[in-house]
């Protein structure tokens, strides 16, 4: 926060959530603070929904949009009025509002939010459905919600999104989910209709949009399961990739927390990164990765499984690392034997932060061991074995055995 916004004053922003009704569902209160306002901010379609109220000068945001809100920070201590669709501090300009003014600063009058008019209009309860934005982000954040029985309440950018989702949806096994398509909500406009997935056929759609999904799967449908170890076959690989059983000791072991960075050093199939990041949303991962095959599989299997927003760095360690974010966990996968990589990253690695390294090879675990000598911590040997024919019998078929290092750093 700049210096000069730390110290709180009285109250000289009103942030106002309106809907599409515009003036007719405001209160007094919000009406009173609109009208009094010497400058009202707002998208352009705000301030003509509140362009009878305004008497003082009206802002429209700039284009490209200013996250840091230099020209709403600049009128501080004047009477200033910023309208927000819906609810401000749900995925709206509220968030952003309060990373650059101190919460004592402002006055916040929200109005229904997206998701609560299109609860109220399906009667669905919303602590019982998942909700997502997808205003300005990538229709693939959907993916991980695709379970059988879910509701989905999706926030979309625009027209065209719903059939893009329903495509999305039914291309993942899906196709007989019933998709609700609530148009332009609050406002003299508003229209709702429904149709399937697979048989999405609906045009002319506004704008501003809103999608429901009430999902039922088929036989062959893609379920990203709700736990560690996802099937290796959900992932694009060339046999580079940790193993289903021992990723998911290899996630328990990581521990993912709220927030936390994950550096994926040989990122391989970055099965590791997307199981990273599956675990919650606020968690972030940069896998790095040499090979650039693999990088770009890295960059799909993200995408499929609905990570989008991981981060995949080209290069070799440890000169990849350099100049990367300071990482809270690290991960080193199997088939290296560099000791420079494990140096820059015990080096990079903060205090407190978490470092695990899984071994195939002989050259990797003398490494491992040596590092456990050295810097202590704990080591597990992990074994699996499937059953395979064995002539007209079936018999245990090992894999290879792994080693893993684990060690918190003091």
């Amino acid at each position: 926060m700049p210096a000069e916004l730390d110290a709180p004053m009285q109250e000289w922003l009103t942030v106002i959530g309106i809907g599409e009704d515009g003036v007719a569902g405001l209160g007094d209160e919000a009406k009173r603070a609109i009208s009094g306002a010497a400058y009202v901010f707002g998208g352009k379609r705000h301030l003509a929904l509140a362009a009878t109220l305004i008497t003082g000068a009206a802002r429209p945001w700039p284009t490209p949009f200013d996250s840091e809100m230099r020209d709403v920070v600049a009128l501080r201590g004047e009477n200033v009025c910023v309208l927000a669709s819906g609810d401000p501090f749900l995925h709206g300009v509220g968030a952003t509002l309060s990373r650059v003014v101190p919460s004592a600063d402002m006055r916040v009058l929200p109005a229904p939010s997206a998701f609560s008019l299109a609860a109220s209009r399906l009667g669905w309860a919303l602590q019982d459905i998942e909700t997502v934005s997808l205003h300005g982000h990538a229709i693939d954040l959907i993916r991980p919600l695709l379970q059988p029985g879910a509701r989905i309440i999706a926030l979309t950018s625009d027209g065209e999104a719903p059939a893009q989702i329903a495509a999305l949806v039914t291309g993942n096994g899906f196709g007989a989910s019933r998709l609700t398509v609530l148009e332009a909500l609050g406002g003299e406009s508003e229209r709702i209709r429904a149709t399937t997935a697979s048989g999405f056929d609906l045009e002319n759609i506004n704008p501003l949009n809103v999608l429901a999904l009430e999902l039922e799967s088929g036989s062959q449908a893609r379920i990203l399961p709700l736990a560690s170890g996802l099937a290796d076959d959900l992932f694009e690989h060339d046999g580079q990739i940790t193993k289903r059983e021992i990723r998911a000791v290899t996630l328990s072991t990581l521990a993912p927390r709220r927030g936390e960075l994950l550096w994926d050093i040989g990122a391989g199939s970055g099965s590791i990164s997307v199981e990273w990041m599956l675990c919650h949303t606020s968690l972030r991962a940069i896998a790095i990765e040499h090979n650039a095959e693999r990088a770009e599989r890295i960059e799909r299997n993200a995408g499929a499984c609905g990570v989008s927003g991981l981060t995949v760095v080209r290069g070799a360690a440890p000169d990849a690392l350099i100049g990367l974010p300071t990482p809270d966990v690290i991960f080193i996968g199997g088939g290296g034997s560099d000791a420079g990589v494990f140096d820059a990253a015990i080096a990079a690695l903060r205090s407190g932060g978490r470092l695990v390294a899984n071994a195939v090879t002989l050259e990797m675990e003398t490494l491992l061991l040596s590092h456990h000598a050295a810097h202590g911590g704990d080591l597990l040997r992990l074994q699996v074995s499937r059953a395979a024919p064995v002539g007209s019998m079936t018999g245990w078929r090992p894999a290879m055995p792994v080693t893993q290092w684990s060690w918190v750093k003091p």
